[in-house]
């Protein structure tokens, strides 16, 4: 995919990563765009050359499936949260585990880097949010509140909020210099994914097939996206905030004009389920991986 002028979506040659051996449950792009990181049902964590398609490496250390991978936004690390309860921060250049970090009672969800790339928060089945210090592998906070599974993360580009979705058809925004944090209600159904515009907008998908697009500082709601036939499962801005992306539970990736609320292209590449959606830094590429 990319993009010519402001408002002109141009869908161009799809290329296929396919030497996974489970479904891809995440997917990330590094902050030059060269690189692809994908986690896979299958345990591993792979990373690939966004050009050629070429396979970097397959790396093995969880022992269970991979739900979520993240790049540190000053490209030095990547970050992996497994069903088997644990965080794994990865160097990028030797590829190697730097640190194993425990805490988590059940599966890790999510896991997102703040953008100064020192703190690491991640959430799962044990209802909880940890954030950690990434330099020491030390939990720095324990945020509680959420009453169901918390499935998705992201820090605000000010790096002062943290938004988690959940379960309990709720989206918190916890305030990281103080202990406040509220709610913002709507979803009829789970809050599968979260995600903010790099000027600070919030994206919600959910269960209930319905996309939300807030203000989060006012608590308010801007936009409702209808028009998954399927729930929303993963959710993407593109960097100049034109396009919101969405994979819903279907062989559909939709791409929507943020100002008019409208689906501007549907995506049919995907070969199965599709789990998750990322734009690369630039916006020019659009990956999404799935259950095949």
């Amino acid at each position: 995919m990319n993009t010519r002028a402001p408002g002109t979506l141009v869908v161009g040659r799809v290329k296929y990563f396919g030497r996974h051996h489970g479904e891809v449950n995440s997917s990330a792009f590094s902050p030059t765009g060269q690189t692809l990181l994908t986690a896979s049902e299958d345990g591993c964590v792979y990373g690939w050359e966004t050009q050629s398609g070429q396979l970097l490496w397959k790396l093995r250390g969880h022992a269970g499936p991979v739900k979520c991978c993240r790049f540190s936004p000053d490209g030095n690390l990547f970050a992996s949260a497994s069903r088997d309860c644990t965080i794994r921060l990865w160097d990028v250049a030797s590829t190697k585990c730097l640190q194993v970090l425990k805490g988590h009672q059940r599966s890790v969800e999510t896991v997102s880097f703040s953008p100064d790339s020192r703190q690491l928060a991640s959430g799962g089945w044990d209802k909880r949010v940890m954030l950690w210090e990434v330099q020491s592998g030390q939990t720095s906070r324990l945020l509680q509140g959420h009453q169901d599974c918390v499935q998705s993360s992201d820090f605000s580009p000010s790096s002062n909020c943290l938004a988690t979705g959940s379960w309990d058809s709720s989206v918190r925004i916890w305030d990281l210099r103080s202990t406040c944090h509220h709610k913002l209600e709507g979803h009829s159904s789970n809050t599968s994914c979260v995600c903010y515009s790099a000027s600070g907008l919030l994206a919600s998908g959910s269960w209930d097939k319905t996309i939300r697009i807030w203000k989060p500082q006012l608590a308010s709601l801007l936009l409702q996206l209808n028009g998954h036939v399927t729930w929303v499962k993963s959710i993407a801005f593109s960097p100049d905030e034109a396009w919101l992306v969405s994979a819903g539970y279907s062989r559909m990736v939709q791409v929507w004009d943020c100002k008019a609320g409208k689906c501007m292209e549907m995506l049919q590449g995907v070969l199965d389920v599709a789990h998750t959606c990322a734009f690369t830094p630039d916006g020019k590429l659009l990956v999404s991986g799935a259950a095949d």
